[in-house]
């Protein structure tokens, strides 16, 4: 009760104190007076931080386990664990939330959410009974037009081969980043396959579920059905070209986003102690993140450099030879990928630091083209330098 006494006297509002459990690791000084606990909710973790205007628990309890929230998040109900909810985020009840997740600015899902590795870039929306692991997601360009995931989707991370190389990228860093392309929306009681790669501007049909990359923008997508009935199914990897290139981007999408976090949006993150404790938590969560994809990879390149290659064909032979050599040091690029010096960056990071706006979407969305167009190429540089080992 000691620390739920100090928090009482910081003025956080906690109605049903004997209701509420606080782990004696908690710092007290972390929590912004003015949060509102409600009753049955848990905190526990040295690293939790958590902004002004938050709300724990008002739909039903809320344990928050080493998280770090911004100003105004709102988590109704569920559990939370090593992630980071920027200002506005919200979680319905009934979420899981695991760590490698950050839900940017506005970025919000309704009841009964899980997710895992999973990255949301602002506004963007999720309704209720969503799985949504492993995959970042970008596009839109305020709350009203924003990407959507519609209520009942899944995007499917493990696979037969006892694999999670899936991570899927919906919209991409470098660009969404800029918050000015159209959304992507994946309709309800669908699924993606991972991994897939989503172009901005792209409407997947509700009741469908995508298998293939989508790469050019605008499309409305309506998957053909697959074969019915029972087919031919042997247990080992076809060709692994298309995972190892998504593998790579992905990891590639990582590296711009911690560059991001570590040169674009510290200045303003770093300005208030919730703000710092978040650009600590994402770098972490990022840094995490790039770990958790090489791990998924090496496993994948594990299990063909052991595979009997006496039954495949010629094509599917000479692939697995040549992944397997390459993968030393494409898995070395991958890990060591990060920032790149160049005029693009410098014009970037001056037209940044002369503008105005202390909001960070306020200073993206007011940003000259110019600037925005320096930025993404800058970033995508640091994409491209990742390599790919397919």
């Amino acid at each position: 009760m000691k620390t739920t006494e100090a928090l009482l006297a910081r003025g956080v509002k906690i109605a049903a104190p004997a209701a509420v459990e606080i782990g004696d690791d908690v710092d007290p000084a972390r929590i912004a007076p003015g949060v509102v606990i409600h009753a049955g909710c848990k905190v526990f973790g040295a690293a939790t931080s958590i902004g002004p205007g938050c709300v724990l628990g008002r739909e039903a309890p809320a344990t928050v386990d080493d998280c770090q929230l911004g100003e105004k998040v709102e988590l109704k109900g569920g559990f939370f664990s090593g992630a980071v909810f920027l200002d506005g985020a919200a979680m319905g009840s009934g979420a899981q939330v695991r760590p490698g997740t950050i839900l940017e600015e506005g970025a919000e899902m309704a009841h009964t959410v899980g997710l895992k590795q999973t990255i949301f870039f602002p506004f963007v929306v999720g309704g209720s009974l969503i799985n949504f692991c492993d995959a970042l997601m970008a596009g839109g360009k305020s709350r009203k037009v924003h990407s959507e995931i519609g209520s009942s989707f899944i995007h499917f991370n493990y696979t037969p081969h006892g694999d999670k190389a899936t991570a899927s990228l919906i919209g991409d860093v470098p660009r969404g980043v800029m918050l000015d392309l159209d959304p992507i929306f994946l309709g309800g009681q669908g699924g993606l396959a991972g991994p897939v790669r989503v172009e901005f501007g792209t409407v997947l049909a509700a009741g469908h579920v995508l298998r293939k990359d989508v790469l050019e923008p605008g499309r409305l997508v309506v998957p053909a059905m697959p074969h019915a009935g029972t087919l031919t199914y042997e247990s080992g990897y076809r060709s692994v070209a298309r995972v190892l290139r998504n593998g790579a981007a992905y990891v590639g999408n990582l590296a711009a986003l911690e560059v991001w976090y570590a040169q674009v949006r510290r200045p303003l993150l770093e300005k208030t102690p919730h703000g710092k404790a978040c650009l600590a938590g994402a770098l972490k969560q990022l840094a995490g993140a790039r770990a958790e994809r090489l791990k998924r990879l090496d496993e994948v390149l594990a299990k063909l450099a052991a595979e009997d290659r006496a039954a495949l064909g010629d094509d599917l032979r000479a692939e697995r030879e040549r992944v397997c050599a390459a993968w030393p040091a494409a898995r070395a690029r991958l890990a060591a990928a990060g920032d790149v010096d160049c005029a693009e960056k410098a014009a970037f990071l001056a037209a940044w630091a002369a503008a105005k706006e202390d909001v960070y979407v306020a200073r993206v969305q007011g940003l000259p083209a110019a600037a925005k167009v320096a930025g993404t190429a800058w970033l995508r540089k640091i994409v491209d330098g990742a390599g790919s080992p397919a």
